[in-house]
């Protein structure tokens, strides 16, 4: 029998949260309430102002995950929420910017389109969090993602509106079919099991690199700002081009390890 009283299991149970748990999920609810946002702009007709929130979101995601790991604060809470938000920012909101933007024109054929974006991406983030529990998934498997991930997804998926904004084309609804076949490349691309890179493994970096690494991040930085939608664009074309890339690059490694 339990010598522990009443108020000491409610006291256990109700004890504080350190704060190294709350700030990474303060990024993630602000990161969301940055896609609701984009929304509202979208229904407004402002997409500038919308894209830019959807970019928000992707660079506040970019950090939560980090700012968990760096503070050991990584949770299951947080990682629940952060699935959750991400399937917001990166699938439900980026499909209904494209369907009131270009996609409407096609009616029932348009929203499916933008059905596919949403689904791709919730399955997507499904299958991210599964694999994170896979025992048999090689240590050099974590350089690289099944499929593009969600954020990259949303990058991709919202160029329409970057060559927009520079000018190409006035009103989208006149390039509908070409803009739902290319969200569906992408909601295909999310789904598949197409190798890309991930980033994880650059935790550090050569010190004769440093300088010219922080150079070259401060120079893209504020490139980003002062050109934006050149930037995103170039970004997205750049990132399309790595996907064979990194598909080579998986296979070289998966041969190395069966030659082994």
């Amino acid at each position: 029998m339990s010598d522990m009283l009443p108020q000491d299991s409610e006291r256990k149970r109700f004890k504080p949260v350190p704060i190294r748990f709350l700030l990474p999920n303060l990024l993630t609810l602000l990161a969301l309430c940055s896609g609701i946002t984009a929304i509202r702009f979208s229904v407004e007709g402002r997409y500038e102002i919308a894209v830019s929130f959807i970019i928000l979101a992707i660079v506040l995601d970019a950090m939560d995950g980090r700012l968990a790991r760096y503070l050991n604060g990584t949770s299951r809470f947080g990682a629940e929420l952060d699935s959750l938000a991400d399937f917001v920012n990166f699938g439900v909101a980026p499909a209904l910017m494209l369907y009131f933007s270009a996609l409407s024109s096609l009616k029932t054929f348009g929203w499916v389109v933008c059905l596919m974006l949403a689904i791709a991406a919730a399955l997507r983030l499904a299958r991210f969090n599964v694999a994170l529990d896979d025992p048999h998934k090689p240590s050099w498997g974590a350089a690289y993602f099944t499929g593009i991930p969600a954020p990259a997804g949303a990058l991709l998926a919202l160029s329409p509106f970057y060559y927009q904004f520079l000018g190409f084309y006035a009103d989208a609804h006149d390039h509908a079919k070409f803009i739902a076949g290319f969200v569906v490349l992408i909601a295909i691309l999310m789904v598949s099991r197409v190798p890309t890179f991930s980033g994880k493994t650059l935790a550090r970096v050569p010190r004769e690199v440093v300088l010219p690494l922080l150079a070259a991040m401060a120079l893209g930085v504020l490139f980003l700002i002062a050109f934006p939608w050149e930037s995103l664009a170039i970004i997205a074309g750049f990132y399309l081009l790595l996907i064979p890339v990194s598909f080579v690059s998986y296979q070289r490694r998966k041969r190395g390890q069966a030659a082994n």
